[in-house]
């Protein structure tokens, strides 16, 4: 197999060129997909061989969490994004308050949905957010960077370091310098992009599958879960409602429309329902 030719100046292997996509303009749309699917499903490999430190990391933010403390996700661009789309499904889906999971973008809200030219370059702004969260020991960063060298995120777990923090990195490059001076460093290897540099193809697929991997079992060693149903949920919408309706039917054998009456005096909170419906400490 060839290998991949190494970016010049020592640059990580994200910036590397992939072998087996030089003639990508030159295929038709099939091969095309065929090639961007192939490379997506070298992913899930990578991610699996992280396992261990995804393992640490998960005892850690129980810990944090447990103890009354806060997880920030912490990135810039696509990673910053990914960040924010995990930090945003915890409340709806396991209950938890939408304060206890955190996100930091560089280039704040307008950068969740346009690019903020140079936002990552600023070395100062990382700390700022985290200051202006009011950040303490007792909480934990989990910085994202494809490439492990985003200014934004290294100046975001070196304060998280500074001051006692948990601080934990998710990258695509070993001895890169966030996975240096992370206390915790979650390095998936996924090698080149299909397009050279783009990371937010299978960079961001993996920097997601840590992150859900990560959030879903912290959660459910919180207790946020029964089974394999969510109980912490809360029913803000009508998919959720009925999401909820049928875990409260699962579990008390009580019919739909008791279900929902217990759902509607929970204020849409199945765990706060399910107490209604068989007593404290049930869920």
């Amino acid at each position: 197999m060839a290998e991949a030719k190494k970016p010049e100046a020592g640059g990580p292997v994200t910036e590397a060129e992939n072998p087996r996509t030089r003639d990508l303009d030159r295929l038709p749309i099939g091969e095309l997909i065929a090639r961007i699917l192939d490379e997506d499903a070298r992913v899930a490999g990578a991610v699996r061989l992280a396992r261990p430190a995804i393992e640490r990391a998960c005892e850690a933010l129980v810990e944090t969490l447990e103890s009354g403390g806060r997880w920030v996700n912490l990135g810039a661009g696509t990673s910053g994004r990914i960040g924010a789309l995990d930090a945003a499904e915890i409340p709806p889906t396991f209950g938890l308050e939408p304060d206890r999971v955190q996100s930091l973008v560089a280039g704040g809200a307008p950068a969740l949905v346009g690019a903020v030219e140079g936002a990552e370059d600023d070395v100062g702004a990382a700390v700022r957010d985290l200051r202006k969260l009011g950040l303490t020991r007792n909480d934990a960063v989990v910085a994202l960077s494809a490439s492990g060298r985003t200014p934004y995120a290294l100046s975001g777990i070196e304060h998280a370091r500074s001051i006692g923090a948990r601080a934990i990195a998710i990258t695509c490059v070993p001895d890169s310098p966030l996975a240096e001076r992370a206390e915790i460093a979650i390095v998936a290897v996924v090698g080149p992009e299909v397009i050279t540099g783009s990371t937010r193809m299978k960079g961001g697929l993996a920097e997601k599958m840590i992150l859900h991997t990560l959030s879903t079992a912290v959660m459910v060693r919180l207790g946020r879960v029964h089974g394999n149903l969510m109980t912490g949920l809360r029913a803000v919408n009508t998919k959720l409602q009925e999401r909820g309706v049928r875990i409260l039917c699962e579990l008390t054998h009580v019919s739909p429309a008791e279900a929902e009456r217990a759902l509607d005096a929970a204020d849409g909170s199945v765990e706060k329902a399910l107490e209604l419906l068989t007593g404290p400490g049930a869920a």
